[in-house]
């Protein structure tokens, strides 16, 4: 016995199995072990942790012993009658020990996992994973996952943290998401045009002067034109009852004709002014994660020629899209801010830039475009794009020699100036919000005409939930499996994103403006608590 106490002091926590006759379970032993196991019997279960050690005891002595892997265990003989089990691996192994007399002993050895790892995995667990319901169960090489977790983040965070036991079995269950934000983004377009045209020049004409035949101007802007005569005489011929027919321009400038000389003036002095404004103020909602676009404007057709088999192009039409048109995708961050990505534009039909194809006019466009990605609290605002432009382009023109004249050259020269000045500014502002709740009044629009009388007032519609009932949904907070939850999520149906904890601020209803054509809704501060 002194040297069974060595032993087990050197091994560390041992525990003995003595059966009399032939072997007897002693303390550790599950309550499944049988004793007096007869020779030949069937296998009996022997318990020993990795790391700890396992004494049996024999009331003969013991001639032999084996087992069948020794990486998961060992055994020696420390007496005649008494055999050290020591486990090394976790698994399963079987013992058979061969006693004098002929008696042979089989037993199945499981080494189950010490729990020093399972506690530091634990432990790890909850420190990661706080609140969480979350167990943890070794088998073999695998360990079982199991508990209710909070999005699929969690799940898959946990698994990671299980997967330093052995091979992870996920049998988790996730809780079904909250609904997702919404996301009300308000943008702003402010556009302003500005031009300014200056024109001033002189033009000399002469009609046959000196009973001669031709026309002679300087050519400056529109000179006037004689376009037909009710004879044939030639031009510049003063011939009595003949009636000349002229063709003036600019009616607006100073016209001067000289008959006896046939010499005609005209001085053209214009000054133009334009203003073209653009205010835009789309409102668009979507969801987080969610891209939106808005368009208030036209499409225009463009000719295309594309080539076919027997060389001869065929004209087809694409058609253009032009106006106010912004398009989005919101994101929540964990850092409870809003992150844009966002590609407004404003174009506008410029006929100036426009070409003519087989007689047909194509107008241009006029684009302002701009794509760009900016992070917001809600209800902050950012100025996206501005834009000033002021342009000065002077033209003059003159003809050779005569123009140079000092003083008297100011007769033969003309003069263009045209200013133009744009501003553009293009803000953005997103907000989260909530439904309107049932029964509040609805925003609208005051119309300026009353509708006929005796005609329904409201549209036709499906019948609402307490005419036709509500239907069985799965709540928010219901735990589904997880591969339940990515298939929902594959189609559609729902996010697993974790939801940031933000503040949401409601907006209450209230009654259209007085003003007709504009609708305003007051927006609390975000220092005032929600509702």
């Amino acid at each position: 016995m002194n040297r069974t106490k060595v032993v087990c002091a050197i091994a560390g926590a041992v525990a003995i199995l003595m059966l009399p006759g032939s072997f007897r379970a002693a303390e550790n032993t599950p309550s499944g072990v049988q004793t007096g196991v007869p020779p030949a019997a069937a296998a009996r279960d022997l318990f020993v942790t990795v790391g700890k050690s396992l004494v049996v005891e024999s009331p003969v002595n013991i001639e032999r012993i084996s087992v069948g892997d020794a990486k998961k265990a060992e055994a020696m003989a420390v007496t005649p009658r008494q055999i050290l089990v020591n486990g090394k691996e976790a698994g399963e192994t079987s013992l058979i020990v061969w006693q004098s007399g002929g008696n042979r002993l089989m037993f199945d050895l499981r080494v189950r996992p010490g729990t020093e790892r399972l506690e530091v995995v634990r432990q790890q667990m909850e420190k990661e994973l706080p609140g969480q319901e979350i167990g943890l169960a070794e088998e073999g090489e695998s360990v079982f996952v199991r508990g209710t977790v909070n999005d699929v983040t969690s799940a898959d965070r946990a698994v990671s943290i299980a997967s330093a036991l052995g091979k992870p079995i996920n049998l988790l269950r996730v809780k079904l998401p909250a609904v997702q934000q919404q996301i009300l983004l308000k943008v702003r377009f402010i556009d302003l045009d500005r031009n300014v045209t200056e024109q001033l020049g002189l033009n000399l004409t002469s009609m046959g002067a000196g009973r001669t035949i031709g026309q002679t101007s300087t050519g400056q802007f529109s000179p006037p034109a004689m376009n037909t005569i009710n004879s044939s005489v030639p031009f510049g011929v003063p011939v009595t009852g003949v009636t000349q027919t002229w063709q003036l321009s600019n009616l607006g400038n100073i016209f001067l004709w000289r008959p006896t000389d046939n010499l005609f003036a005209t001085i053209q002095a214009l000054q133009s002014r334009g203003l073209s404004q653009i205010l835009a103020e789309p409102n668009l909602l979507t969801m987080d994660g969610k891209a939106a676009s808005f368009l208030a404007g036209g499409e225009i057709p463009i000719p295309v020629v594309q080539s076919s088999a027997g060389g001869i192009g065929q004209v087809t039409i694409m058609w253009k899209e032009f106006g106010v048109r912004i398009n989005f995708v919101p994101t929540i961050t964990p850092r409870k801010t809003i992150r844009l990505r966002i590609a407004p534009e404003v174009s506008s039909l410029d006929p100036a830039s426009g070409v003519t194809i087989s007689g047909f006019s194509v107008p241009g466009l006029s684009v302002r475009r701009m794509q760009t990605e900016v992070e917001l609290e809600d209800g902050q605002s950012f100025v996206i794009g501005g834009l000033l432009d002021n342009r000065t382009t002077e033209t003059m023109s003159k003809i050779p020699g005569l123009g140079d004249i000092p003083v008297l050259g100011k007769l033969f020269q003309s003069r263009s100036r045209n200013k133009t000045n744009s501003e553009l500014l293009v803000m953005v502002t997103p907000e989260l919000v909530r439904p309107i709740p049932a029964g509040q009044p609805l925003p609208d629009i005051k119309l300026p005409q009353l509708p006929l009388k005796n005609t329904d007032k409201d549209p036709p519609r499906t019948p609402p939930i307490s005419v036709t009932g509500s239907a069985a949904m799965p709540g928010a907070g219901e735990a589904v499996p997880v591969e339940e939850l990515r298939a929902m999520e594959k189609a559609g149906t729902v996010s697993t994103a974790p939801q940031p904890n933000v503040q949401l601020i409601t907006i209450p209803a209230v009654a259209p403006p007085q003003n007709a054509g504009t609708m305003t809704t007051p927006i609390p501060t975000p220092s005032t608590p929600a509702p």
